[in-house]
């Protein structure tokens, strides 16, 4: 691959992913073959170093946001998850790249894709990292590993017991996943599915995450009731997807300190996939303060909570996040500095992108997002995107 050009944005207003705030002493980056090289003040940097220099007019400048759950092979204009299949492989990958392409636009520059059923989205993934599509870094799941008609059975990873879940995760070895996804629970869109229900119990879950770990990869669970969530924190896994406390009384009234204390022992992340459409939830009623009092709890407890809002099931688009991260934050009582890290660099720790995405600091790739007002004071902003770089090629036009 040949060398690419220097290149120095200067004249920025940075926050690095990390600080409590911007630091007005650096206002400078510079990359070369898609990683930062320099970040700091403008005076430091060597004008014989740089190939090009652009004066960036006092934008702000935050590394390019994380989602940790979504499902590119989901239509979210389809309720019926039985229709979502009747597309043709080519349709289907079309669909798919359209919607990786509109993720980056808005300044989506990695996420987690946690389920399908034809590994196209390892496909897309794979002609991204090629540079022949336009989209996010992907890191793909393929089909997870569910009980037989269990949550989400039509993407082909049924397990009837231990063996039969390695065998799916051998499965998706052989095409190349980043990591193993595991229903831990029941689901919502999956008819007969009850959220409330573990599916698989601790030991065969430990099974999976031992197995998983042997190859080097990690473990999300979807996790809707207590039971399920139980198991996944009792196994190991490396994160809880929607962590919801559905207890037999409903949803977040199973809410049990024991399993949370086992939770956050252990360091597992929780992405509790926050999408727009949570605004519903917000206000004076029986749900919204139970929310409330779960995540207040699960604050004080240490949690580590990352952003994901489930793109693709039915009426959350793939380019949601910059929309609900002010929601997000309204509900689980976070600050906005707090918010934006579980957006870029905790997300990209808690998800495996640690030392590669999420900061804009040096060695790390060329991936930011900037704005003409400043997002680390109103998330609102964060769907105003002026510009938005990925390994330092820029995917809007400014």
């Amino acid at each position: 691959m040949a060398s690419q050009s220097k290149v120095a944005l200067k004249n920025l207003r940075i926050w690095n992913g990390i600080d409590d705030a911007i630091d007005s002493g650096v206002d400078t980056v510079m990359f070369e073959n898609g990683d930062l090289t320099f970040v700091g003040s403008s005076e430091d940097l060597l004008k014989e170093s740089v190939s090009v220099a652009r004066d960036m007019g006092g934008l702000y400048m935050i590394p390019g946001l994380i989602d940790a759950h979504v499902h590119l092979c989901l239509d979210p204009h389809i309720k019926n998850p039985l229709e979502q299949g009747k597309l043709t492989d080519g349709e289907q990958f079309q669909k798919i790249a359209d919607r990786a392409r509109a993720m980056l636009a808005a300044g989506i520059t990695s996420a987690r894709d946690l389920g399908g059923g034809r590994w196209l989205e390892l496909k897309i993934r794979d002609r991204i990292r090629r540079g022949e599509l336009v989209g996010p870094r992907l890191l793909c799941a393929g089909q997870p590993i569910t009980t037989p008609s269990g949550h989400c059975h039509f993407w082909g990873g049924e397990a009837s017991d231990s063996a039969d879940a390695i065998k799916v995760l051998t499965r998706q070895l052989d095409h190349g996943v980043d990591l193993i996804k595991v229903m831990a629970t029941g689901g919502n869109i999956t008819p007969g599915s009850k959220p409330v229900d573990a599916q698989f119990d601790q030991e065969t879950l430990s099974i999976i995450v031992g197995e998983a770990h042997k190859q080097g990869l990690r473990v999300a669970a979807h996790c809707h009731g207590t039971a399920g969530i139980s198991n996944a924190a009792a196994a190991g896994i490396s994160t809880i997807e929607h962590c919801s406390w559905v207890g037999r009384d409903g949803w977040a009234k199973g809410f049990d300190p024991e399993v949370l204390a086992s939770i956050t022992s252990q360091g597992i992340w929780v992405s509790p996939t926050i999408n727009s459409g949570w605004k519903r939830f917000m206000g004076s009623n029986e749900y919204a303060d139970l929310l409330g009092q779960n995540y207040a709890r699960m604050r004080e407890g240490g949690v580590k909570l990352i952003a994901s809002t489930d793109a693709g099931i039915p009426n959350v688009l793939h380019h949601d996040l910059p929309a609900a991260l002010p929601v997000f934050a309204k509900i689980a009582g976070l600050k906005v500095i707090e918010t934006l890290r579980s957006a870029t660099s905790d997300c990209a720790e808690a998800i495996g992108l640690g030392g590669i995405s999420g900061q804009i600091s040096e060695g790390y790739s060329a991936d930011f997002v900037l704005f003409e007002e400043d997002p680390t004071s109103n998330l609102e902003l964060l769907v105003k995107p002026v510009q938005v770089y990925k390994q330092g090629k820029p995917a809007l036009a400014v």
